[in-house]
Protein backbone atom coordinates (compact mmCIF):
# COMPACT_ATOMS: atom_id res chain seq x y z
CA UNK A 1 0.00 0.00 0.00
CA UNK A 2 1.31 3.48 -0.80
CA UNK A 3 2.01 5.70 2.20
CA UNK A 4 -0.78 8.13 1.30
CA UNK A 5 -3.75 7.65 -1.01
CA UNK A 6 -6.51 10.08 -2.01
CA UNK A 7 -9.78 8.51 -3.16
CA UNK A 8 -11.93 10.94 -5.18
CA UNK A 9 -15.38 10.57 -6.69
CA UNK A 10 -18.90 11.86 -6.82
CA UNK A 11 -21.74 11.17 -4.42
CA UNK A 12 -22.55 7.44 -4.16
CA UNK A 13 -19.65 6.55 -6.47
CA UNK A 14 -18.16 3.95 -4.12
CA UNK A 15 -15.41 6.12 -2.61
CA UNK A 16 -15.85 4.99 0.97
CA UNK A 17 -16.08 1.31 0.07
CA UNK A 18 -12.87 1.62 -1.97
CA UNK A 19 -11.12 3.43 0.87
CA UNK A 20 -12.11 0.67 3.30
CA UNK A 21 -10.75 -1.94 0.88
CA UNK A 22 -7.43 -0.07 0.68
CA UNK A 23 -7.06 0.20 4.47
CA UNK A 24 -5.43 -3.12 5.24
CA UNK A 25 -2.70 -2.43 7.79
CA UNK A 26 -3.79 -2.98 11.40
CA UNK A 27 -4.53 -1.30 13.66
CA UNK A 28 -7.08 0.66 11.63
CA UNK A 29 -8.35 4.07 12.71
CA UNK A 30 -11.30 5.84 11.12
CA UNK A 31 -11.37 9.63 11.30
CA UNK A 32 -14.98 10.77 10.99
CA UNK A 33 -15.62 14.35 9.96
CA UNK A 34 -19.43 14.24 9.85
CA UNK A 35 -21.63 15.28 12.72
CA UNK A 36 -25.11 13.86 13.33
CA UNK A 37 -26.93 17.17 12.92
CA UNK A 38 -30.24 15.58 11.88
CA UNK A 39 -31.91 12.20 11.51
CA UNK A 40 -30.82 11.68 7.91
CA UNK A 41 -27.17 12.30 8.77
CA UNK A 42 -27.47 9.98 11.76
CA UNK A 43 -28.67 7.23 9.40
CA UNK A 44 -25.75 7.85 7.02
CA UNK A 45 -23.28 7.66 9.89
CA UNK A 46 -24.83 4.41 11.13
CA UNK A 47 -24.51 2.89 7.65
CA UNK A 48 -20.84 3.86 7.46
CA UNK A 49 -20.21 2.37 10.91
CA UNK A 50 -21.82 -0.91 9.85
CA UNK A 51 -19.75 -1.00 6.63
CA UNK A 52 -16.44 -0.76 8.42
CA UNK A 53 -17.12 -3.22 11.22
CA UNK A 54 -15.83 -3.50 14.76
CA UNK A 55 -12.10 -3.80 14.02
CA UNK A 56 -11.74 -0.04 13.63
CA UNK A 57 -11.00 2.54 16.28
CA UNK A 58 -12.71 5.90 15.84
CA UNK A 59 -11.62 9.52 16.05
CA UNK A 60 -14.37 12.07 15.64
CA UNK A 61 -12.76 15.18 14.19
CA UNK A 62 -15.23 17.47 12.45
CA UNK A 63 -12.73 20.36 12.49
CA UNK A 64 -9.28 19.09 13.52
CA UNK A 65 -8.21 16.24 11.27
CA UNK A 66 -4.68 17.61 11.32
CA UNK A 67 -4.14 16.42 14.91
CA UNK A 68 -5.18 12.91 13.87
CA UNK A 69 -2.71 12.98 10.96
CA UNK A 70 0.10 14.36 13.12
CA UNK A 71 -0.37 11.78 15.87
CA UNK A 72 -0.74 8.80 13.50
CA UNK A 73 2.32 6.56 13.69
CA UNK A 74 1.31 2.99 12.77
CA UNK A 75 -1.50 1.02 11.19
CA UNK A 76 -3.87 2.68 8.73
CA UNK A 77 -5.60 6.01 9.17
CA UNK A 78 -8.69 6.58 7.02
CA UNK A 79 -10.15 10.09 6.85
CA UNK A 80 -13.71 10.20 5.53
CA UNK A 81 -14.17 12.79 4.26
CA UNK A 82 -12.37 15.97 3.30
CA UNK A 83 -15.54 17.40 1.75
CA UNK A 84 -17.46 17.32 5.04
CA UNK A 85 -14.36 18.68 6.81
CA UNK A 86 -14.23 21.60 4.36
CA UNK A 87 -17.95 22.23 4.86
CA UNK A 88 -17.42 22.28 8.63
CA UNK A 89 -14.53 24.73 8.30
CA UNK A 90 -16.59 27.09 6.19
CA UNK A 91 -19.65 26.77 8.44
CA UNK A 92 -17.56 27.61 11.53
CA UNK A 93 -15.80 30.49 9.73
CA UNK A 94 -12.36 28.91 9.92
CA UNK A 95 -9.61 30.06 7.57
CA UNK A 96 -9.74 27.35 4.88
CA UNK A 97 -6.36 28.29 3.38
CA UNK A 98 -4.63 28.08 6.77
CA UNK A 99 -6.28 24.76 7.67
CA UNK A 100 -5.49 23.33 4.23
CA UNK A 101 -1.86 24.40 4.64
CA UNK A 102 -1.72 22.67 8.02
CA UNK A 103 -3.14 19.50 6.47
CA UNK A 104 -0.69 19.56 3.56
CA UNK A 105 2.26 19.95 5.94
CA UNK A 106 1.01 17.09 8.11
CA UNK A 107 0.54 14.84 5.06
CA UNK A 108 4.07 15.59 3.86
CA UNK A 109 5.45 14.57 7.25
CA UNK A 110 3.28 11.45 7.63
CA UNK A 111 5.06 8.11 7.70
CA UNK A 112 2.32 5.52 8.29
CA UNK A 113 -0.30 4.47 5.72
CA UNK A 114 -3.20 6.86 5.26
CA UNK A 115 -6.26 6.96 3.00
CA UNK A 116 -8.21 10.17 2.47
CA UNK A 117 -11.66 10.38 0.86
CA UNK A 118 -12.95 13.47 -0.93
CA UNK A 119 -15.73 14.39 -3.30
CA UNK A 120 -15.10 15.66 -6.80
CA UNK A 121 -17.72 18.40 -7.02
CA UNK A 122 -16.52 20.24 -10.11
CA UNK A 123 -17.96 17.94 -12.79
CA UNK A 124 -21.41 19.47 -12.90
CA UNK A 125 -22.92 22.78 -13.94
CA UNK A 126 -21.86 25.89 -12.04
CA UNK A 127 -23.86 26.33 -8.83
CA UNK A 128 -26.47 29.07 -8.90
CA UNK A 129 -25.45 30.90 -5.73
CA UNK A 130 -22.24 32.52 -4.52
CA UNK A 131 -21.83 30.35 -1.41
CA UNK A 132 -22.14 27.13 -3.40
CA UNK A 133 -19.66 28.43 -5.99
CA UNK A 134 -17.26 29.41 -3.21
CA UNK A 135 -17.54 25.91 -1.74
CA UNK A 136 -17.05 24.22 -5.14
CA UNK A 137 -13.95 26.32 -5.80
CA UNK A 138 -12.52 25.67 -2.32
CA UNK A 139 -13.15 21.92 -2.75
CA UNK A 140 -11.36 21.92 -6.09
CA UNK A 141 -8.36 23.74 -4.61
CA UNK A 142 -8.28 21.38 -1.60
CA UNK A 143 -8.38 18.30 -3.84
CA UNK A 144 -5.59 19.65 -6.04
CA UNK A 145 -3.35 20.45 -3.09
CA UNK A 146 -3.88 17.07 -1.43
CA UNK A 147 -3.42 15.22 -4.74
CA UNK A 148 -0.10 17.01 -5.27
CA UNK A 149 1.40 15.65 -2.03
CA UNK A 150 -0.03 12.13 -1.72
CA UNK A 151 1.60 9.09 -3.31
CA UNK A 152 -1.50 7.73 -5.05
CA UNK A 153 -4.78 9.23 -6.32
CA UNK A 154 -7.74 7.14 -7.44
CA UNK A 155 -10.93 8.40 -9.03
CA UNK A 156 -14.01 6.25 -8.43
CA UNK A 157 -16.92 6.14 -10.89
CA UNK A 158 -19.72 3.57 -10.63
CA UNK A 159 -17.67 1.72 -8.02
CA UNK A 160 -14.71 1.32 -10.36
CA UNK A 161 -11.31 2.79 -9.45
CA UNK A 162 -9.21 4.62 -12.00
CA UNK A 163 -5.63 5.41 -11.03
CA UNK A 164 -4.80 9.06 -11.68
CA UNK A 165 -1.45 9.08 -9.89
CA UNK A 166 0.87 6.44 -8.54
Amino acid sequence: MPRTTLVLGGARSGKSARALALAVAAPKTFVATAEAIDGEMSERIALHQAERGADWSLIEAPLDIVSAVESHSHGTLLIDCLTIWLNNLMYHDRDVAVETGRLINALKAASAPMVLVSNEVGLSIAPENALARRFRDAQGRLNQQVAAVVDRVEFIAAGLPMVLKG
